[in-house]
């Protein structure tokens, strides 16, 4: 039923998936065990299997335990009957019988695969979680391999783990085809029951700050730090970002050299507009500058993370932004619920009687 090769086999899985000969054996053994069982009902004795590499067999034993009663319960041998078979036995011994099961050996060998797929996918599964359990968070690179309804199927890193794009985290408007190299952020590795799930996202604000670390050594170094991104993807992306090292331009290091830094980031989301914010430690200064491109007269600050910014009148549309795109990114990138008023508008309400002035040269950010 098992022989040398049976066991040969076994060396080569623990060789090339990773699976532990001990670890698999010891579920064979459970699963011929439940095997036997279905298939001989109602017999009695607890069964015990031993594999022998070196032999390249397995044997079967049936266990009982010497009670001492008249009738003996599953599992359980009488004083009586045992002493037949071995004539010194005493209540509490083990009796170990060894029994060849008739017509089992196709049995087993079903089992035998089940039990080998099935440790294969487990193993897959925890090699899966482990090699990735660190990489959230990252940006990698992968080959879409199947588009199935509106999911993205993706090839990831050397050891081919699929990673899965679901809709919402698709940039609208980009298509993605079979074979097609593609970078992709690590949204989320998790573990669902007997599969492991690798979630990955070309939507998320995180693949534009790990684009940026790529291409701008500075945020890489550490010496320019990105305080926060909001986005809509395929749309417009802003990024604060700030430096203690007054040699450094952070702004001028993310643009690099007639734009080729960020242009390579930009040529990745597809054209998606990007502005690049300088932080400020002042929140109302930082709403300014948030708001850009449009230039902000003043900031007040009207509540707990509330304010109104006024601009010029002929900045209004420019301000609050297509369906209110740029006004909304500006209220994600700092926290703050923003309410944008045209300078005639707020002189109407009294807003600008005591508002907290913003020069105009400190509110603009980098557009592109």
């Amino acid at each position: 039923m098992i022989n040398k090769d049976f066991f040969a086999a076994l060396a080569d899985l623990e060789r090339e998936k990773g699976i532990s000969e001990e670890v698999f054996i010891e579920a064979l053994k459970g699963a011929l065990v439940s095997a036997y069982k279905k298939q001989f009902e109602g017999e009695t004795g607890s069964v015990r299997i031993d594999f022998d590499a070196e032999k390249g067999s397995i044997r079967f034993f049936l266990e009982h335990i010497v009670v001492d009663s008249e009738e003996a319960q599953e599992g359980e041998i009488t004083l009586e009957d045992a002493l037949e078979i071995k004539k010194n036995a005493k209540v509490g011994d083990v009796l170990s019988e060894e029994f060849v099961p008739k017509d089992f050996s196709r049995i087993a060998a079903q089992t035998a695969k089940q039990v080998i797929l099935q440790k294969i996918h487990e193993t897959e599964r925890d090699n899966t979680l482990s090699e990735f359990s660190d990489k959230e968070g990252e940006l990698m690179s992968g080959v879409v391999r199947k588009v199935d309804m509106k999911n993205v199927y993706i090839e990831l890193g050397k050891g081919q783990i699929e990673g899965l794009m679901l809709p919402q985290d698709q940039v609208p408007g980009e298509r993605y085809e079979t074979n097609d190299r593609i970078k992709v952020f690590v949204k989320r590795v998790k573990s669902g029951g007997r599969n492991a799930q690798v979630l990955v996202s070309r939507a998320a604000p995180g693949f534009v700050k790990r684009l940026f670390e790529e291409e701008v050594p500075e945020i890489k170094q550490g010496t320019v730090v990105i305080k926060s991104v909001a986005r809509e993807a395929g749309h417009r992306t802003k990024m604060a970002i700030y430096t203690e090292d007054e040699r450094i331009d952070p702004v001028g290091a993310c643009v690099g050299n007639k734009g080729a830094r960020v242009n390579a980031v930009v040529s990745e989301l597809g054209g998606e507009k990007v502005d690049i914010i300088l932080w400020s430690e002042n929140p109302l200064e930082f709403i300014a500058k948030s708001l850009s491109p449009a230039t902000v007269i003043s900031v007040t600050q009207m509540s707990e993370k509330s304010a109104v910014a006024v601009v010029p009148d002929d900045k209004l549309s420019l301000a609050i932004g297509r369906d209110g795109q740029n006004a909304r990114l500006a209220a994600r990138l700092t926290g703050w619920k923003i309410d944008v008023k045209s300078e005639s508008a707020a002189a109407k309400l009294a807003l600008t009687e005591e508002p907290a002035e913003i020069p105009a040269d400190e509110t603009e950010g980098q557009d592109l």
